[in-house]
C-alpha cells in the first residue's frame, strides 16, 4: 500500500489558497481514478483506491499545515508503512507557478507541513513539489502562500491538476522522471 498525502489547511476559507494545492492534487487524483468517498480518518479525510496494481490511500490532514505529521504518522503506523511508501503533495515557493518536480528526501525549505512530517517520521519520503512561485520579497511570502489563486490562474490550475491526476499511474509505478516529463508535456503551450 502507498500513502499519498495532500498538504493544506482545512476549511472553506482556505480551499483556494496556494498553500492548499496539495489538497487540490489528491482531490483530482481521487476524482479521476474513482477512489472511494472521503471519510474522516487519521485526524483528516481519507480515500482509498487503486491506480494500476497499486493500492493507495489518499489523505488530507485536518490538523492544519503546521501539525500535518500527526495525521500522517497515525496513518503510517496503522498500515505499518515504511517511509518509501509515503508521497507528500505540497506547494513550493522556489518553483515557477504550475511547474512540478519530484524528489525524495531533503529539507523542509521553510514549509511547515514538511517540517512537521520530518519531525514525526524522518525525511526520506517522496515529495511532489507543486510550484506557486515566489512573490519577490520575503515580507510578501505569507500573503502569497495564504492567498487564493487569482481568477486569471484558474485555467492553468485546472490544467495542472488534471495533468497530475492523468499521469498518477507513473507515480504509482515509481517512474518519477517520466511523471515529471509527461506532466510538463501536457502543460506545454
Amino acid at each position: 500500500m502507498l500513502l499519498w498525502v495532500g498538504l493544506g489547511n482545512p476549511g472553506a476559507q482556505s480551499a483556494l489558497n496556494r498553500h492548499n494545492v496539495g489538497f487540490m492534487a489528491v482531490d483530482a487524483i481521487a476524482e479521476v481514478h474513482g477512489f472511494e468517498p472521503w471519510k474522516k480518518q487519521f485526524q483528516g479525510w481519507a480515500s482509498a483506491g487503486r491506480i494500476g496494481s497499486a493500492r493507495i490511500l489518499l489523505l488530507k490532514p485536518a490538523t492544519y499545515m503546521n501539525d500535518s505529521g500527526r495525521s500522517v504518522g497515525e496513518a503510517m503506523r496503522f498500515y505499518k508503512l515504511d517511509l518509501p511508501a509515503l508521497t507528500a503533495f505540497h506547494d513550493e515557493l522556489d518553483l515557477d507557478p504550475f511547474r512540478i518536480k519530484v524528489k525524495t528526501g531533503g529539507g523542509a525549505a521553510g514549509h511547515n507541513g514538511l517540517r512537521s512530517i520530518d519531525q514525526h517520521l524522518g525525511q526520506d519520503y517522496r515529495r511532489v513539489r507543486i510550484g506557486i512561485g515566489h512573490p519577490g520579497h520575503k515580507d510578501r511570502v505569507t500573503g502569497h502562500v495564504l492567498g487564493n489563486y487569482a481568477k486569471a490562474e484558474m485555467d492553468d490550475l485546472a490544467d495542472m491538476l488534471g495533468a497530475i491526476a492523468a499521469e498518477a499511474p507513473l507515480l504509482a509505478a515509481g517512474d518519477d522522471t517520466r511523471f515529471m516529463n509527461d506532466v510538463a508535456r501536457r502543460l506545454a503551450p
